[in-house]
């Protein structure tokens, strides 16, 4: 191992350095997410995905993708709070990055939309899923259902989007990535909006929101970078 690290090219080493501190710091956060509220906390889950986003600036990878990173590193720091408040201006740095996202996909010099019409299964799966979602979240979000409502299209459009790029080389990764993100995200949302506050599925859901979640993270940057 040591061998293998000191012949790495110099900039290649220090991403490996940051990749096995992000690593770090998701075990470190695994334990915590369930717990209340921490500095501790709060540090581990940004730093996990905020030193993703600094792999990605090192690895020359495209613009957009620090960028998404970062904004979502921003999102995990407000929605580690878990305040109405900081709720919803995660949602907003979320959304953000997702946006991030599909602006990546589509300029991608791959992306075809035509790619979309040869997965039809998933791009109406998509469709009819954030259709049940906004049935099922609108009457239970209270204060948040416009933040809610506007974030679902745009983590389903993130969906749509990778759907035009094609399987090849590291962009394959491109594709799972995007549906563990959409698949913590509707976690979460059955945790907060769904299920009663004393539900024992509560003591369980944090540890697959998390799992999925920075897996997806690490998918997209080996996609991109």
């Amino acid at each position: 191992m040591a061998f293998w690290f000191d012949h790495q090219p110099g900039d290649q080493r220090v991403t490996t350095v940051l990749l096995i501190f992000a690593s770090a710091c998701a075990l470190a956060y695994m334990p915590m997410a369930p717990k209340p509220v921490s500095t501790a906390r709060t540090f581990f889950k940004t730093a996990s995905v905020g030193t993703l986003a600094v792999i990605a600036v090192f690895s020359g990878a495209p613009l957009l993708l620090s960028t998404a990173l970062a904004l979502c590193a921003i999102g995990d720091a407000l929605l580690s709070r878990e305040t109405d408040q900081t709720f919803m201006a995660g949602i907003g740095a979320f959304a953000a990055g997702h946006l991030a996202y599909i602006a990546l996909f589509l300029t991608h010099p791959s992306s075809d939309p035509g790619l979309i019409w040869e997965r039809p299964a998933m791009f109406w799966s998509l469709i009819v899923l954030g259709i049940i979602a906004a049935t099922l979240l609108t009457p239970r979000a209270g204060d948040l259902k416009g933040p809610v409502l506007a974030y679902i299209p745009i983590i389903l459009g993130m969906g749509i989007a990778v759907l035009t790029l094609p399987d090849t080389d590291a962009l394959w990764l491109a594709l799972p990535a995007a549906l563990a993100f959409i698949a913590s995200d509707l976690i979460l949302a059955t945790e907060k909006f769904l299920l009663p506050p004393n539900h024992p599925s509560r003591k369980v859901t944090p540890y697959p929101i998390w799992i999925l979640y920075w897996g997806a993270q690490v998918g997209l940057l080996l996609a991109f970078a």
